[in-house]
């Protein structure tokens, strides 16, 4: 799973009211671990391995705050996987809890090497803090190349603004590029039906193959003034027994 939501970094709660921007993907694990998610923001057509888990957790440098996040998701029935979890906010040397996360998923046709899939996405975010929760949804559909060394998803979606009570149209366009079996990189631009859009690239290496990934990025928007870095670490379970 990609736990999707995005919103301009750095902007949430009252003291920045959220953009809500694209319904995209947060990265956790795709069913070809080497290819595995984060920190790409465009949603993929595939799902975490039946009967394991995934730990996602990342900070990301804003220009005015800093989040700590964390989001584990489990596919516990084979075709439907749950992610949970939130952020700890910090701006003007204030830490403040904020955007709690639901998010499910699964997939009408799991993509094979050399072929394409395609799922379905929805969720929603709370933001305790404006007392405001957002809904959505969104259709990934994604392609192989190469064997799977080279990965193309597409998104198209939307999006009810719960602090504007507006609904909007999101879209994502990203890639994923298998150099080593351990180093990969990924390239993505993704946005909504008004505004300029947002741009990130990024990089992952598996510490240990299929259990600990090391990753990081850098974006911004079109036209700059949005910039932000992430780091994160992803660990990745083996199958259990339920």
């Amino acid at each position: 799973m990609r736990f999707q939501y995005f919103r301009q970094p750095g902007r949430h709660g009252a003291a920045y009211p959220p953009l809500r921007l694209a319904i995209l993907g947060a990265a956790l694990l795709t069913a070809c671990a080497a290819q595995a998610g984060r920190p790409m923001v465009t949603e993929d057509a595939t799902l975490v391995d039946p009967k394991t888990c995934q730990f996602d957790s990342w900070v990301q440098k804003n220009r005015h705050s800093t989040e700590m996040w964390a989001m584990p998701a489990c596919n516990f029935t084979g075709n439907f996987e749950l992610a949970a979890g939130g952020a700890l906010t910090r701006e003007a040397e204030h830490t403040n809890a904020s955007d709690l996360a639901l998010q499910g998923k699964t997939l009408f046709k799991p993509m094979e090497p050399n072929g394409w899939g395609v799922g379905l996405d929805a969720g929603m975010v709370r933001y305790p803090k404006a007392n405001a929760r957002d809904w959505y949804a969104l259709i990934p559909v994604s392609f192989s190349l190469r064997d799977d060394d080279l990965l193309v998803h597409t998104n198209l979606g939307w999006l009810r603004d719960g602090q504007e009570r507006q609904d909007r149209m999101t879209w994502g366009l990203g890639a994923e590029l298998q150099l080593t079996q351990r180093v990969g990189l990924t390239a993505e631009t993704y946005g909504q039906d008004r505004g300029k859009p947002f741009y990130q690239f990024g990089v992952r290496h598996w510490l240990s193959p299929e259990r600990v990934q090391l990753n990081a990025s850098y974006g911004n928007r079109n036209g700059g003034g949005d910039r932000w870095f992430s780091l994160g670490l992803s660990f990745f379970t083996a199958p259990f027994s339920i």
